[in-house]
């Protein structure tokens, strides 16, 4: 007001309020989500040693997993491309096309269960699902078995990794030492995990004006915990149907697991961490701006309407959650042997 001055009191209680404000929003997330730990968590029943991290950096990497030797677990779940690899759906044995998109890997040792309908209790029980889809990978436990067996290179690893086991080369191995290096995926320090362990110039005003945008309107009902979601199983379309293109009529999610009418269009909620860099979202991965997709969220899941302001600040926090990425230096793979089986193509 021109011409008048503040009272010094009132300055102080604005200025009071605005750091309340602030404080407010930061417990509250704090009661909400929590950092990614640097150190990746213990397997049970899968101890890690270093030998067979290294076994399982060396599987993830190697396509003889699949029968054709041309697809390995990198192919869909990319270390340098935030753990996916960016398409609608995984292109598989053959070049067939996969019936969902490509979950991250990054931080999924978090989720309360594995792939979109939880079908997968754990890591290692996720490792043996692609190898066997003739979708994706198109091979047979006992002839993965073989194939390693008949690569020397690969003897002496299992043995160090599996100790005191007669025949270490099992299939149940295999996934084990997946698991255990998958566990190893995480990305910590994130600005947000930055922000949660007391750093309020983490975020942006934008950014927590997202953030309280993120927790005022109810999206921390599916997205909450460690992983920010993959906490639980939710219906697509609460509220409202996002329609066929967005979620396909054929593909009722975790009813096909359960075959329990309530669970038709129910998913896991997808972790929210790295969300800006591992787009198209959604199980069908047909939405490719996430400012989109938060729209989308509103009316299906909320039944509100998100404004454009409010969509991009919401965006602007979900940027927050993308932390460091790890880096994984692609192994020199043991070479075959005279008796390897040869490559299935067709």
């Amino acid at each position: 007001m021109k011409g008048k001055t503040i009272p010094l009191i009132l300055i102080l209680g604005l200025a009071a309020g605005a750091a309340w404000g602030k404080e407010d929003v930061m417990n509250r997330a704090r009661g909400i989500f929590k950092p990614i730990p640097a150190k990746a968590p213990a397997m049970k029943d899968n101890p890690a040693n270093p030998a067979r991290v290294e076994l399982g950096r060396m599987l993830y990497f190697d396509p003889r997993l699949s029968a054709s030797h041309l697809i390995s677990c990198n192919t869909c779940h990319n270390v340098g491309l935030g753990g996916t690899d960016l398409l609608e759906t995984s292109i598989g044995h053959g070049w067939q096309k996969g019936p969902r998109n490509s979950p991250t890997v990054l931080n999924a040792v978090y989720n309360i269960a594995q792939f979109w309908d939880g079908r997968a209790e754990d890591l290692a029980a996720q490792a043996k699902g692609p190898v066997q889809a003739s979708v994706e990978m198109n091979n047979k436990p006992e002839n993965l078995v073989a194939t390693l067996k008949s690569i020397p290179g690969y003897i002496p690893i299992f043995k160090k990794s599996f100790p005191g086991e007669a025949d270490p080369v099992t299939f149940d191995n295999v996934a084990k030492a997946i698991e255990v290096f998958e566990a190893t995926l995480v990305t910590p320090d994130a600005p947000f995990d930055k922000y949660l362990k007391g750093n309020r110039k983490a975020l942006s005003a934008a950014e927590e004006q997202g953030l309280t945008l993120f927790l005022d309107k109810g999206c921390v009902a599916c997205h909450s915990g460690i992983n920010v979601g993959g906490t639980g199983y939710f219906p697509f379309g609460v509220k409202e149907d996002p329609g066929p293109e967005i979620r396909p009529v054929d593909d009722t999610g975790r009813y096909k697991v359960t075959s329990t009418a309530a669970d038709k269009y129910v998913f896991r909620s997808p972790s929210l961490r790295n969300v800006a860099i591992t787009m198209p979202y959604f199980h069908s991965g047909k939405v490719w701006n996430l400012n989109d997709a938060v729209k989308i969220m509103g009316s299906a899941q909320l039944g509100i309407k998100i404004t454009d302001d409010d969509a991009a600040k919401i965006t602007s926090f979900l940027t927050t959650l993308t932390g460091k990425q790890p880096k994984v230096m692609h192994p020199v793979l043991p070479p075959n042997s005279d008796t390897t089986p040869r490559p299935v193509t067709n």
